[in-house]
C-alpha cells in the first residue's frame, strides 16, 4: 500500500492499551505471511495490513508523557505492560488534553497531571489529518469521553469508543455521528483472549449439548491503573455490561454474574479471571466447572483493535455514517445490537466483503 492509503489514527489516552497497540504495529509491520502472523486473527483485512496504521496525533494529561514523542511516552509510568519491541521515533508529540473526569479519587496519587496549557484538540486533529480517533480513556471518564466525541465531530473524524461509556450504543450520539456523515463504533472493547468471550463460548457449547445452565459467574482480579479505576468508578457499570453480554450466549434466562471484583497492585498489567458454571445434564445429573484464565491486559486489545481500525477505514471509504452495527457487535461488549459470537462474526465478514451496509 502506498502512503496515500495510510490509516491515520489519533490516540486519546496514552496508557497501557495504547502502548501495546503502537508496539504491535512495529512488531507486525515486516510480516508478510499469515503463517508468520502469530497472535493476529487477520494479517490482511481486505487490502489493509497493520503497517498501514499510522499514528498522527496523541493526547494525555500525565506530565511524564506530555511533550514526549509517542514512541517514548508509551513506556512511561504509570504504564506497566510488557515491552514487546523497541519503537523508533514516530514524530508524534503527545499533547496535553483537558482533565475533565479523567482522574478519580482512586487514581489521583498515580496520575501526575501536567501543568502545561491544554491544546485545541479539534484543531490539532484537523492539522494532523486524523481520520479515526481511538478513545482509550479510563472507564469512568464519562465527561471526558463525551467531550472527545464532540471534538471528533468538529474535526470530521470517525470515533472508536474503547471504553464502557455509552456512545455508539446511545441514540443521541449515534444520531450526531449519522448527521455529521461519520462512523462511530463501540462500546467497551472485547479482548482477544477475553474472559467474556470465553465464558460465552463455554455456555453456548454446554447449552447446545443439552446441559441446562442453572448458575454461573465470571469474576476478574487485575492490577494496573485501569483495574484500579474500574474498582473505584465503574465496577457496577462493567458488571452490568458484562452480565448482559454473557447472557446473549444462552437461549433462556438464568442466574448470571460477570464483572471485575478486586484490584491487586503487584499483578501490574496482568489479570486473573475466574469462571464457575453450575448445571445439570442427562437425567438431571449435576455438573460443575471451575476455570482460571491468566492474561496480560494491554496486548489483549491489539488484534481486535487492528481489525476495528481497518474496518472503520473501509467504512470511511464506503462513506458509511452513524453506528456501525457489524463492527460493534464483532468487537465490543455493549454494541448497539448485541449478537451471539457466531452472528457477530458473520456480520463482520459480510461488511468487509461488501455484502452488508453497516
Amino acid at each position: 500500500m502506498n502512503e496515500l492509503s495510510k490509516i491515520k489514527v489519533a490516540l486519546i489516552g496514552v496508557g497501557n492499551c495504547a502502548s501495546a497497540l503502537v508496539q504491535g504495529v512495529q512488531h507486525y509491520k515486516g510480516i508478510t505471511s499469515e503463517e508468520q502472523a502469530v497472535g493476529l486473527k487477520h494479517l490482511f483485512l481486505k487490502d489493509y495490513h497493520p503497517k498501514d496504521i499510522e499514528f498522527v496525533s496523541a493526547f494525555d494529561i500525565d506530565t511524564r508523557k506530555v511533550g514526549k514523542d509517542l514512541s517514548e511516552a508509551i513506556f512511561m509510568p504509570p504504564n506497566n505492560t510488557l515491552k514487546l519491541v523497541d519503537v523508533p521515533k514516530l514524530g508524534v508529540t503527545v499533547e496535553k488534553g483537558p482533565v475533565h473526569d479523567g482522574v478519580s479519587d482512586y487514581t489521583k496519587d498515580t496520575i501526575q497531571i501536567s501543568n502545561v496549557p491544554e491544546v485545541n484538540v479539534a484543531e490539532k486533529l484537523k492539522r494532523s489529518e486524523a481520520e479515526i480517533i481511538l478513545n482509550m480513556l479510563p472507564s469512568g471518564a464519562i465527561k471526558a469521553t463525551e467531550w472527545y466525541a464532540e471534538q471528533a465531530l468538529k474535526a470530521g473524524c470517525a470515533f472508536v469508543n474503547v471504553t464502557p461509556v455509552s456512545i455508539a450504543s446511545d441514540q443521541k450520539w449515534s444520531e450526531k455521528f449519522e448527521n455529521a456523515g461519520l462512523p462511530v463504533v463501540g462500546d467497551d472493547l472485547v479482548d482477544q483472549v477475553g474472559a467474556t468471550t470465553l465464558h460465552k463460548t463455554l455456555l453456548k457449547l454446554l447449552s447446545e449439548n443439552g446441559v441446562k445452565i442453572e448458575e454461573t459467574y465470571q469474576l476478574d482480579v487485575g492490577g494496573g491503573t485501569e483495574s484500579l479505576d474500574t474498582l473505584g468508578r465503574t465496577r457496577e457499570t462493567k458488571r452490568t455490561l458484562k452480565t448482559k453480554a454473557v447472557a446473549t450466549a444462552l437461549p433462556y434466562k438464568t442466574e448470571i454474574v460477570a464483572g471485575s471484583t478486586d484490584f491487586v497492585d503487584f499483578l501490574e498489567n496482568r489479570r486473573d479471571s475466574y469462571f464457575w458454571i453450575k448445571g445439570v445434564y442427562f437425567g438431571n445429573t449435576p455438573m460443575r466447572m471451575d476455570v482460571r484464565l491468566c492474561t496480560v491486559d494491554a496486548p489483549n486489545a491489539g488484534s481486535v483493535l487492528f481489525d476495528v481500525i481497518r474496518a472503520v477505514k473501509i467504512a470511511l471509504e464506503k462513506k458509511v455514517a452513524g453506528p456501525l452495527e457489524s463492527i460493534s457487535a464483532y468487537a465490543f461488549k455493549n454494541p448497539p445490537q448485541p449478537k451471539p459470537v457466531a452472528t457477530a462474526e458473520a456480520w463482520f465478514k459480510e461488511f468487509i466483503e461488501g455484502k452488508r451496509e453497516r
